[in-house]
């Protein structure tokens, strides 16, 4: 049994054993990580900046010492002097592994960039933004009748606009006198309106008639990624979107290891609280430059967010959210100053959050609600949110129900042999041929098909670089509908299939999706446990939407949602033949893109929407998926694929999945059975 240190990588979860004294740089490289590097290893280039993390990782079952690297270095310091090296952030080619240690490779240091696909998606919004520009003539002063010139500016507000309770900051007094004369005393005011519990208020001034604009951001705070988009608060235009790895990752990819850090180290919930922070300035940073404008015209935000990221955005411990009852700190909607989370864009502006549903369902589902109106459906419609931790809505007029799943990473790439995020170069949808057995794919960067003339030149640059999660689940759907992986998720062997794509691999065999070793490159596989984690994870889900079904005393849903960045990039057809959601008409079954984003932008433009939204989350009924005894039932019965009990009439109409034509083992082959005799009935 070895003894050498383990080393883990985030946010690919890759991991393995190395001798004391190996550097972090040789490290990634022999287990297929993307960690950037130009000079070779030699302290030049800086490209292959990572950061260690420090404590109890009981979720990856590593505890970190202060002393698991080599000791800070003269290349190290001589690079931080001439160029700049953020704190805590080391060399992968100089510091070396001294013990047990989790490194977390960010962004600019990786070679295939991550791709954030939370895209805005295009809807029609009732402009009633919280903040407005108001152009005024003020009176200027008079001896004979003396005031402040703020006062006078308030009156004209009022007398013009029949804005009333006008209330400001310092910093405004403290630049007002030269603008009102600069502007001879004609300005353009931009007023943050108020709401029930707060006075409008001034949020910035300009000289004479500014025919300019002020901007907000609607940010979707993820366990994994952060999304924001930038809109125009006089016409609603996103000019700008982007979004980053959530850097909070290195300290637990799901929500329940961050809350196990925050718990076993002191001060950890502090730490991942500055880091998200940070993370939001760099993000706020890059979309600010890409619409080049001033972050100071940044004056309203408006985030959604699970309930662990929301009480760690907010420098909350979320202690409570890791045992019964699942006590959230506050579940009503929040509206306060962005300078007291920290965040670097106007001094005074808004930061608005959703309200919570409970302790595991939190604004991003409220944000959900508020997209794709459940709540107003005539239809009964299931609503599922994939990601990390899936939030899923189930309702009509009549009622609404939600719940959370615990997920996991796997969807988004990680815990995959070949795994990675959604990147250039990985493999996003696959097709297997039923004869030959034989695969054809697509990679992010690239529209042509594998088998298409002019797919390698497309590729040249990114290459073929592993399997995100989309790319999985669509590889392990398609082995199933082509007989080489049976119910229970076993791979047969290259003589049961009748393919030498299937490789014995230990005790179980391995299916070959590409061997790009000849010219370099990596062999990319699909391994039983891959498909283990991923029936782990589609488990989850499956579990929580037929919970809900079961609350609401139905069978079958008239309609089914997919959101989420994941779930707008899977087909209707693999999801349902993994069994990922209920058998629903393959028609009904759509994609709302990022609805929590677009939540989140409806609340940012239509202030009318942040009441309806309030009043609409006290209606949801909460399901706690963790209590319900029926919830494990569905969990062990989904397992299968795509589901050991529960038949898939629909589905059978339209896809024909092979009885096993090797030995699965009995209880597997007397689930199909089961599930073959209740669809003839």
């Amino acid at each position: 049994m070895t003894t050498d240190p383990l080393v883990v990588f985030t946010p690919s979860g890759k991991r393995g054993t190395f001798p004391i004294g190996t550097p972090i740089l040789t490290a990634a490289r022999q287990l297929g990580v993307d960690l950037d590097s130009v000079c070779g290893g030699r302290g030049i280039c800086s490209k292959c900046q990572i950061t260690p993390s420090y404590g109890e990782f009981s979720k990856l079952g590593v505890s970190v010492e202060q002393d698991a690297l080599s000791e800070w270095n003269a290349v190290e310091q001589r690079y931080k002097d001439k160029r700049g090296l953020i704190d805590g952030r080391r060399l992968g080619c100089q510091a070396t592994v001294q013990g047990d240690v989790v490194i977390d490779v960010p962004p600019e240091s990786q070679v295939h960039k991550q791709v954030v696909r939370k895209r805005a998606e295009a809807r029609d919004i009732k402009m009633t933004p919280s903040t407005r520009l108001f152009y005024v003539e003020v009176a200027e002063p008079d001896m004979h009748e003396p005031s402040g010139d703020m006062e006078r500016l308030i009156e004209a507000l009022e007398q013009q606009w029949n804005i009333t309770g006008v209330q400001t900051d310092l910093h405004i007094l403290q630049q007002m006198q030269p603008i009102l004369r600069k502007g001879n005393w004609k300005v353009t005011v931009a007023v943050h309106l108020g709401d029930a519990a707060h006075a409008p208020k001034i949020m910035h001034i300009w000289p004479g008639y500014y025919d300019g604009t002020v901007y907000g951001l609607a940010v979707d705070l993820g366990s994994t990624t952060i999304a924001a988009h930038l809109c125009d608060l006089k016409t609603g235009e996103v000019v700008a979107s982007s979004g980053i790895m959530n850097p909070q990752i290195r300290f637990g990819e799901d929500l329940m290891s961050r809350v196990s850090y925050a718990m076993m180290n002191s001060g950890g919930d502090q730490e991942m609280t500055q880091a998200v922070r940070e993370g939001m300035n760099a993000l706020f940073t890059q979309i600010a430059t890409e619409a080049e404008i001033d972050k100071a015209l940044i004056v309203d935000a408006v985030f959604v967010c699970n309930p662990v990221m929301h009480h760690l955005f907010l420098g909350i411990d979320p202690f409570e959210l890791g045992q019964a009852p699942f006590a959230l700190a506050t579940s009503n909607a929040l509206s306060l100053r962005a300078a007291e989370l920290d965040l670097n864009i106007h001094p005074a502006a808004r930061v608005y959050l959703l309200p919570c549903i409970a302790g595991h369902v939190g604004a991003d589902a409220a944000a959900v609600a508020l997209s794709e109106a459940p709540d107003k459906s005539e239809d009964l419609v299931l609503v599922v949110d994939v990601g990390t931790n899936a939030e899923i809505l189930l309702g009509n007029k009549e009622k609404v129900l939600a719940c959370s799943s615990p997920t996991g990473p796997a969807f988004e790439g990680a815990q995959i042999t070949s795994g990675q995020r959604a990147a250039p170069g990985a493999i996003e949808r696959v097709e297997i041929n039923p004869d030959t057995k034989d695969p054809r794919f697509r990679v992010i960067g690239s529209d042509l098909w594998s088998d298409e003339e002019g797919f390698d030149l497309a590729i040249a640059t990114s290459g073929i670089t592993g399997i995100c999660g989309s790319g999985i689940i669509e590889a392990i759907a398609e082995m199933r509908m082509a007989g080489i992986l049976d119910a229970s998720g076993l791979i047969g062997s290259a003589e049961q299939v009748g393919s030498t794509r299937c490789i014995a691999d230990g005790r179980t065999n391995s299916y070959l999706l590409w061997d790009g070793t000849a010219e370099g490159g990596p062999k990319i596989t699909v391994t039983n446990p891959d498909i283990r984690a991923i029936q782990m994870a589609k488990a989850a889900l499956y579990s929580g939407a037929r919970l809900l079904m079961d609350k609401f005393g139905v069978d079958q849903v008239d309609r089914v949602v997919l959101a989420g960045a994941f779930g707008a990039h899977i087909s209707a057809k693999h999801a349902m033949v993994l069994g990922m959601i209920p058998d629903c008409k393959l028609e009904h079954v759509t994609s709302a893109g990022n609805a929590a984003g677009t939540g989140a932008r409806i609340a940012l433009l239509n202030t009318d929407a942040r009441r309806e939204i309030e009043n609409t989350v006290r209606r949801i009924e909460k399901i706690e998926t963790a209590v319900e005894p029926r919830f494990q039932e569905h969990f062990v019965n989904a397992s299968a694929i795509p589901n050991a009990v529960d038949p898939f009439p629909i589905l059978a109409e339209t896809v024909t999945l092979p009885s096993a034509n090797f030995n699965a083992g009995a209880a597997s082959s007397n689930a199909s059975g089961s599930r073959r005799r209740r669809r003839r009935s």
